[in-house]
């Protein structure tokens, strides 16, 4: 039995890189929600009248990162279930 160690190293690396990715983007859409929360409560409270448009360009954002990760998901299903 002949292992490819370096075909080894190169899968390992891709897949914990993508998954640093996956994990980032999704952080990112978590703190993009936050941000939204932030901005509601600051229009509420009497704040700036553009608290609500950044309120929805930040939930556009989290929807956009939250719709990446779940086609990066999707993606990984298909390589595994094959055709």
């Amino acid at each position: 039995m002949h292992i490819k160690w370096n075909a080894l190293a190169q899968t390992a690396g891709l897949s914990f890189g993508i998954t640093v990715a996956v994990v980032a983007v999704f952080a990112l859409g978590i703190l993009a929600l936050s941000r939204r929360e932030a901005a509601a409560g600051a229009a509420r409270d009497g704040g700036a009248a553009g608290a609500a448009g950044g309120g929805k360009l930040a939930l556009a954002g989290a929807y956009t990162c939250f719709a990446l990760c779940g086609a990066v998901v999707l993606y990984g299903l298909s390589l595994i279930a094959g055709k």
